[in-house]
């Protein structure tokens, strides 16, 4: 299992590993990860390993059999040999528009309270699909109270909860289309705002900001029908 870095500091840039393995594809384990891997609609972070003056490009991270995850080189030749003690670093700048965007598309789920179907995560923008039958009319108000929370500064902490007291509480799983993994003891809540006035709640495995006022100011951007009652709903960071 690779210890994932990542959940234990997701503002953690650089960090030292150990090389455990090569997969038959050419992607790197490491014994301890700050690159997220592909999960969750959000992408895998990029960046660097370095050892021994030399310096490979990592072009995105992805879940590799068992618990480990392999970071995929953006180029298969000079790979280091396993049991190289590495640097490895992060293209910071993406991760952190990522983690934006992530947060903010919590935000949005909160303002339109209907099943989400669907997401996708990219460094300048990101989508939910909701289970709702009509394209809502009030744009400016989704927007208005968006910005709101994001200007609130917001907390965003992580808790855990039990497989049993998430059965007791599904409203906490708001992505239908992607169900927490079974046979799972514990799983990680994000909470954002405080006990007295929670702005919301919900399962996730992702990388988030510290507060919402992070985020920076949000534009909604386009609402389209996909299906019979599937509505896609984009936002947009301003920068």
């Amino acid at each position: 299992m690779t210890q994932m870095l990542f959940r234990t500091d997701a503002y953690m840039r650089d960090a030292k590993a150990i090389v455990e393995s090569i997969t038959p594809e050419g992607g790197v384990i490491l014994n301890q990860s700050l690159f997220y891997p592909t999960s969750g609609g959000q992408p895998g972070d990029s960046g660097w390993i370095r050892w021994d003056g030399k310096e490979l490009p990592i072009a995105t991270t992805v879940k590799a059999e068992g618990d480990a995850i392999a970071l995929v080189p953006a180029e298969a030749a000079g790979l280091p040999p396993i049991g190289a003690n590495v640097t490895q670093a992060l293209d910071w700048d993406r991760r952190h528009r990522l983690m934006r965007v992530h947060t903010a598309l919590h935000l949005l789920s909160a303002v339109i309270p209907f099943e989400v179907t669907g997401g996708q995560i990219s460094a300048s923008h990101g989508r939910l699909d909701f289970d709702m039958p009509d394209i809502p009319q009030n744009r400016e108000e989704i927007e208005q109270t968006l910005n709101d929370y994001v200007a609130q500064d917001a907390r965003v902490s992580e808790d855990w909860i039990t497989a049993a007291a998430l059965e007791e509480n599904p409203h906490l799983v708001k992505t239908m289309a992607v169900r927490p993994p079974k046979g799972i003891d514990r799983l990680r809540l994000i909470r954002i705002g405080e006990a007295d006035n929670w702005l919301d709640v919900q399962a996730c495995g992702g990388t988030h900001v510290a507060r919402t006022g992070e985020i920076g100011a949000l534009r909604l951007g386009k609402i389209e029908k996909k299906g019979r009652w599937n509505r896609r709903v984009y936002i947009h960071l301003d920068s």
